[in-house]
């Protein structure tokens, strides 16, 4: 989904398997867009996603559930409906949406989506949400100083990893266009680029340490 690659073409409004996204939203809502293989889903996906929706004011968080991460082996992924099933026993609260939209758009690249998304739904003020894990390889996406000029993007701390991230290179180029915690209710709506880093109570659970523990 977010890694350097072969460009690859995503549907654009108006044809039909672009309109068939299983959620509706109308112009004017804030909305965050929060993507990952979650493989499995776990309690630390859930506070990244409900910290962003509370500190940001989101109508909408939507857990874009993608279809393989091209830097991993099929075998290390499970089954995109035993991801999809993991993510929604865990965004149970009111505004969350859990989606293989990426599936039905055919798109592998987090910038494809979001170019899609937003062609879909002219006037929806969406915000590209991520752990601060993902802050630290961000440069590695495809796409990616684009990302940072088609939506905001929040960045919710997460453990041993929140300080190194933030020294980071999207961090550093992007360092004039960070916006102050304080006005990360107004992300949603501002010029881009722009981006914010939220601090909270750390989760320490992880996809990876949970993988390691299921029985093989």
């Amino acid at each position: 989904m977010w890694f350097a690659g072969p460009a690859r073409r995503a549907p654009v409004a108006g044809r039909p398997q672009a309109q068939r996204l299983g959620f509706s939203l109308t112009p004017g809502m804030k909305v965050g867009l929060y993507g990952g293989s979650f493989n499995p889903a776990h309690d630390g996906h859930a506070h990244v996603a409900e910290t962003a929706k509370r500190r940001l004011g989101l109508d909408r968080v939507i857990w874009l559930v993608s279809p393989q991460n091209p830097l991993k082996s099929r075998h290390e992924t499970a089954d995109l409906a035993e991801r999809i099933a993991g993510a929604r026993a865990l965004a149970q609260g009111p505004g969350m949406i859990v989606s293989a939209v990426e599936t039905r758009l055919g798109s592998n690249y987090t910038i494809d989506t979001i170019r899609a998304l937003k062609a879909r739904y002219p006037g929806v003020h969406f915000v590209w949400i991520m752990g601060a894990d993902s802050l630290a390889t961000f440069h590695r996406w495809k796409g990616w100083t684009q990302i940072m000029h088609e939506v905001p993007v929040a960045v919710v701390s997460r453990p041993w990893i929140s300080l190194k991230s933030r020294f980071s290179p999207a961090a550093q180029r992007f360092a004039r266009f960070r916006t102050p915690t304080r006005s990360a209710f107004r992300l949603a709506t501002s010029k881009t680029p722009a981006w914010v880093f939220l601090f909270g109570r750390f989760n320490f659970q992880s996809s990876t340490a949970l993988r390691a523990r299921k029985p093989r």
